[in-house]
């Protein structure tokens, strides 16, 4: 389906706002040029049609300039440029005045109609009389006789290369002698590669050949402009002294000027050339699958210190289950321990563990860990592993974008993200387990029952050292009740705290798991938000730029390739 000028604009404009960041500051003044010049140039006159003739010194172009608008308007000179400025020859309705100002052309002549007389005299080089043929017969045409692209006067080569990016249509005039200056093919026709649909190329003087000659320069020509990229470029060959071909270039102008084509195709052209330069950084399409991030996430893991806080869990957990379950007697010694999440500012006060949990803290108020600061192993695996998830997420995209890709993955604080989500994840439930409650209420009684057992013995004791009659206590068996009670206890509550210890271990594990689950998700969305994200965005701006820029560029038109250009032959 067709696509039309403004649309192809707003899908360049879409490219460029893409890749603004990355695209080389030459291309998007190559495009920024190309909108400003379409946006004023559809904004003027459509009834005109403007051919600028463009040449060398010496090439006749004012010569021929002269020929296809019937009057000897434009100086001629032969061993020095003439033209000091561009001279506009306009017939057709009024309104080319705002196009002539946008142009920047003061020197301007009206031709009324076909065969008027002008009230110019002859120029001494033309013929004496020249058939009425030649006269453009067809409103609406601008013909601009440009100065000379290889004066001496550097003022003239500017205005020249100036308009030649403006006009609707190129005739570039070259002579048997210069058609193949490379000058002309590198600095003018090279850079119009894509245009050919605007551009005429007009070998002159061919009066000057025999048949043969004039043939081999054509060929010859041909070829050049096939290596400029404008193999498809109209070629006549003419000679303003003659007349000979001069009535085909009078056609054609006349044709290009009654379709008012030109411009709309000169616009297209430049679009297509524009589109096409961004599209050289774009690249061709990227494979669709995402690469893993397993190795990304868990080099992530050991520079926060995952392994650390799941280690810290579970030495948590069973200094709880110690406290918990323990022989009441020796809890002193678990509470001279520190608690390790206490130590990385993970873990509850010991007077709020028993309270429900909070919900985690989120913003710029979220604590930080007290984790050791990551060591340069760690580090260097981290930002390894980072770098790798770029190259492999960015194959086969171009450098400047691969680049752009791997410096948004390591814009952002990826170490304080990181001890943010370690901080903010809940890694210990403070609520203890139902069975601890009941094993510690177990504990204060066989501890009571050998406390009491042990009063029981000290108060017979002391009754057989105050020489008074001690009863005999009851038995068990063999065993008295207060040395059972004593010893039993206390053996009772040693047992139980050895098979509480292996409750507690086997609790510790399952609760370092699920922290480690928890902090691997943690991770996970750092590594999503820090690296993936903005990887993705940058590859989706690629790929949104490449996709609006083949939108912009004309199906089968796109600029050829250039290759070298040897020197002047």
């Amino acid at each position: 389906m067709a696509v039309s000028l403004a649309e192809r604009l707003d899908a360049l404009a879409v490219a460029v706002r893409a890749g603004r960041e990355v695209l080389p500051v030459e291309v998007l003044g190559q495009v920024q040029a190309v909108e400003a010049r379409a946006g004023q140039r559809m904004r003027l006159s459509d009834q005109h049609t403007v051919v600028a003739f463009a040449g060398s010194t010496g090439s006749g172009k004012s010569s021929l300039v002269n020929a296809v608008t019937g009057a000897d308007l434009a100086p001629v000179g032969v061993l020095r440029p003439t033209t000091a400025e561009p001279l506009a020859v306009v017939r057709g309705p009024e309104g080319a005045g705002p196009l002539l100002d946008w142009l920047g052309v003061r020197r301007r002549h009206h031709l009324d109609r076909p065969g008027a007389d002008h009230g110019t005299p002859a120029s001494a080089s033309a013929p004496s009389s020249r058939p009425e043929v030649l006269d453009l017969a067809t409103d609406g045409l601008v013909v601009l006789d440009l100065p000379d692209h290889d004066s001496v006067v550097a003022a003239h080569r500017t205005e020249a290369e100036r308009l030649v990016a403006l006009v609707d249509l190129m005739v570039w005039v070259v002579d048997p002698q210069k058609y193949a200056d490379a000058a002309v093919h590198e600095r003018y026709l090279r850079g119009l590669a894509g245009h050919a649909a605007v551009v005429v190329v007009v070998l002159n003087q061919v009066d000057r050949l025999a048949a043969e000659e004039l043939e081999a320069c054509r060929q010859d020509l041909l070829r050049l402009l096939d290596e400029d990229g404008l193999g498809s470029a109209r070629v006549l060959t003419t000679s303003a002294q003659t007349g000979e071909g001069v009535a085909d270039l009078v056609a054609l102008l006349d044709e290009a000027a009654l379709r008012r084509e030109a411009a709309r195709q000169r616009l297209e052209a430049d679009v297509t050339a524009a589109a096409s330069s961004v599209l050289e950084h774009c690249g061709d399409p990227r494979p669709t699958t995402a690469p893993a991030v397993t190795e990304l996430v868990a080099s992530l893991e050991h520079a926060a210190g995952v392994p650390q806080v799941v280690a810290a869990v579970r030495g948590s957990w069973l200094l709880e289950g110690r406290l918990a379950t323990g022989w009441p007697p020796l809890r002193w010694l678990a509470r001279r321990r520190a608690d390790p999440l206490r130590r990385l500012h993970l873990g509850r006060s010991r007077s709020s563990r028993d309270q429900a949990p909070s919900r985690p803290v989120e913003g710029p108020d979220l604590g930080r860990t007290s984790l050791p600061p990551t060591g340069a192993a760690e580090a260097a695996r981290a930002r390894t592993a980072v770098r790798d998830y770029v190259d492999a997420a960015s194959v086969g995209v171009p450098e400047p974008w691969a680049l752009a890709a791997r410096h948004a993955a390591e814009a952002g604080d990826l170490p304080d993200a990181l001890d943010r989500a370690v901080a903010g994840t809940e890694v210990l439930r403070p609520r203890r387990p139902t069975w601890w409650q009941g094993v510690g209420a177990l504990q204060w009684l066989l501890l009571t029952v050998a406390v009491l057992g042990g009063l029981w013995l000290a108060g017979l004791a002391g009754l057989d050292a105050l020489r008074i009659p001690v009863p005999d206590p009851p038995r068990w068996g063999e065993v008295p009740w207060p040395t059972l009670a004593a010893v039993g206890g206390a053996l009772l509550g040693l047992v139980v705290a050895g098979l509480s210890r292996l409750g507690t271990v086997v609790g510790a594990r399952r609760r370092a798991r699920r922290a480690a689950r928890r902090l691997h998700a943690a991770i996970a969305t750092v590594a999503h938000d820090h690296v993936q994200a903005p990887v993705t965005q940058v590859l989706a701006q690629v790929d949104e730029c490449r996709e609006a820029a083949q939108r912009a560029a004309a199906p089968g038109r796109r600029a050829s390739r250039r290759p070298a250009r040897r020197g002047a032959r």
